[in-house]
Order: C-alpha cells, then sequence, then structure tokens
C-alpha cells in the first residue's frame, strides 16, 4: 500500500515540471514532509484542454456512497482489479490524475518491529503517482473532490521492504494517462506496472514520521 509521502519542492518547480496551470494561490501551497490520508493532496488533472494543479482530499469517495467516511478506508485502489470494482470503474476511465510527490514512506517489517523507510527516485527528484478522482456531493449539497493512490505488486527493489507499492508513471506515459480521451481498459491498464527497480533508492528514517501531527524537514534525515 502507500499511506504517507512528501513534497518538498516549490509549487514554481512543481508547475514546470508538469506543464500544469496552478488554479489556487501560490501562497497557499506549503511543503510537506509527512502527507497523510485525509489531508489535501496536490494533483493534476487534465479539463480536456489544458493540465491543471489542483488539490484532492486523500480517501476515495464513491459519487453513491451515503457517508463521506468509508473514505478512509479508500485511500489506495489496486491495479490488479481496478477496472473490476464497482466503485472505481468509472474513475479508471474518466477520472485520472497524477498525484506528485518526490518520496514516499513505507514500514519494514523486522520480525517484531517496523522501521520507517523513506523511498524516492534517483533519476527524478519530482514523481507522479497514478490516481483516480471522484466528486460526491452530500444531502445538503457540499461537493467533495477525493482520490486515491493506485498500488501494484512491488518490484525486486521494494520486495524487501514492502510486498505494495505505488504505481509511479513512466515520464512518458504521464499524458497518456492524464488523456480523458483515452478510455480503452486495456490501454489504461497497460500502464500500471511497477517501476523500474534500478532507479530507487531508500533508507532508514526516524520514527517520528509514524505521527501524521509531525510535518517538518527533520523527518527526512537519514538514520543509521
Amino acid at each position: 500500500m502507500c499511506g504517507r509521502f512528501t513534497l518538498t519542492v516549490s509549487i514554481e518547480t512543481i508547475a514546470r515540471r508538469f506543464n500544469g496551470t496552478i488554479t489556487f494561490p501560490n501562497d497557499s501551497y506549503k511543503a510537506c514532509y509527512n502527507i497523510a490520508p485525509s489531508q489535501q493532496v496536490l494533483v493534476i488533472i487534465n479539463d480536456g484542454k489544458k493540465n491543471r494543479l489542483g488539490y484532492l482530499k486523500w480517501g476515495f469517495i464513491p459519487r453513491w456512497a451515503k457517508d463521506p467516511s468509508i473514505g478512509y478506508k479508500m485511500i489506495n485502489a489496486r491495479s490488479e482489479s481496478i477496472t473490476e470494482k464497482a466503485s472505481f470503474q468509472e474513475a479508471i476511465k474518466h477520472r485520472r490524475c497524477l498525484i506528485i510527490a518526490d518520496s514516499f514512506y513505507e514500514w519494514k517489517k523486522n520480525h517484531d518491529t517496523k522501521t520507517p523507510m523513506r523511498i524516492s527516485l534517483q533519476s527524478e527528484q519530482l514523481f507522479a503517482m497514478a490516481g483516480i478522482w471522484e466528486k460526491w456531493i452530500s444531502p445538503t449539497g457540499e461537493a467533495i473532490f477525493s482520490c486515491a493512490i493506485i498500488t501494484t505488486e512491488a518490484n525486486a527493489f521494494m520486495s524487501s521492504i514492502h510486498h505494495r507499492m505505488p504505481v509511479i508513471l513512466n515520464k512518458e506515459d504521464e499524458q497518456t494517462w492524464l488523456n480523458p480521451r483515452i478510455t480503452d481498459v486495456q490501454t489504461i491498464q497497460s500502464l500500471l506496472q511497477p517501476y523500474p527497480t534500478f532507479d530507487m533508492e531508500a533508507y532508514k528514517v526516524s520514527n517520528l514520521v509514524n505521527s501524521p501531527k509531525h510535518n517538518f524537514p527533520e523527518l527526512l534525515k537519514e538514520m543509521e
């Protein structure tokens, strides 16, 4: 699964990297060192004309849900079954997004302990995780825009840490993923592959990252 990640660069760097139009005041963006479920996460969607940067709540709320709290249980969607699940079938065809990060955390099991690890790419500071999004409307008319990160089986590098990992899209596949005109399930599914092992790196970080209340640069420090 993917339950925490980071985004620590400037909004201008993100906009340049992904060629996206910023749809919110620049001063509302803040670097985050421990992004957790239920928080607002920075994403890119394509509105049919251009790529737009904006925020979605992390935790997918299906349109038919009676209670938005279901989103707490739907932070991830498995790539292997995403086209078959009623909750995700429409979103995977019509409402895909890039969820922007520069690293993610995973907890490595060792007997009775869990060690937090920070995982990033060697070749790129920023990367895009494959996501889906949805608009849920409450009985009173309130709209909540939410998302989920798509996961896949771990590659050889990640398998020593966890058996699952987020789908990190190849740079050349990002625009295909965002293209709203592409609805063919096989084409979409072909993009949901484990990221190449050779380009990933990881190191141990402090147990302070265990609490989502902690959000400061020291969380990125490598521990021995």
